[in-house]
């Protein structure tokens, strides 16, 4: 592995450990209603990650047989924690890592949000979707992308529970104009 992909994947690490650290919820903050989600997300990433490489250093399975496809993956994690970032900024004070309520806390319904309800994870997606390419093996990118999305629609209806008692009527009817995760699809 050249310094591209460690200086990439320690880059995408670093800023998934920031936004963790600073970004969690405040005491001021609705409590108690994330559900041990965040650390079954952490818990399913490592596994997944840990998997995905082994799999990719034990099974030649390759995606291309042009080694190149691996600088496409770089390209997508890097595209991805951009948007992430991009996606949080707009969030703004309502950003979380855990699920939560904050003081007067509105439903967002635009800009990234006007598609998608959890843009944060599309975006994280895409990078962890990067990874599996990075690592030009077809058996590693469908673990990383199953076991993500699998953490993520296990998140996601923890937050839509929550977002739903709060919310109420509003949150269901932007639920019916809006796609979860997956543009177009989910």
């Amino acid at each position: 592995m050249n310094l591209v992909f460690v200086i990439t994947y320690g880059i995408w690490f670093l800023s998934e450990i920031l936004i963790n650290r600073l970004l969690g919820s405040k005491k001021s903050d609705k409590q108690d209603v994330d559900k041990g989600s965040l650390y079954i997300i952490w818990t399913i990433i490592f596994i997944c990650i840990f998997t995905a490489v082994v799999v990719s250093n034990t099974y030649y399975s390759p995606l291309l047989k042009d080694p190149g496809i691996k600088y496409v993956g770089i390209l997508l994690i890097y595209t991805g924690i951009i948007l992430r970032l991009a996606i949080i900024k707009t969030l703004g004070q309502f950003f979380t890592v855990d699920v939560t309520i904050k003081q007067n806390h509105r439903l967002k319904k635009d800009g990234f949000y006007k598609h998608l309800r959890h843009p944060s994870y599309s975006a994280s997606l895409l990078s962890f979707i990067g990874f599996g390419i990075s690592l030009n093996n077809l058996i590693s990118l469908a673990i990383v992308f199953i076991l993500i999305l699998t953490a993520f629609i296990i998140r996601i209806k923890v937050e839509e529970k929550t977002l739903i008692e709060h919310f109420g009527s509003e949150y269901l009817a932007y639920k019916k104009t809006t796609k979860g995760i997956i543009p177009f699809i989910y």
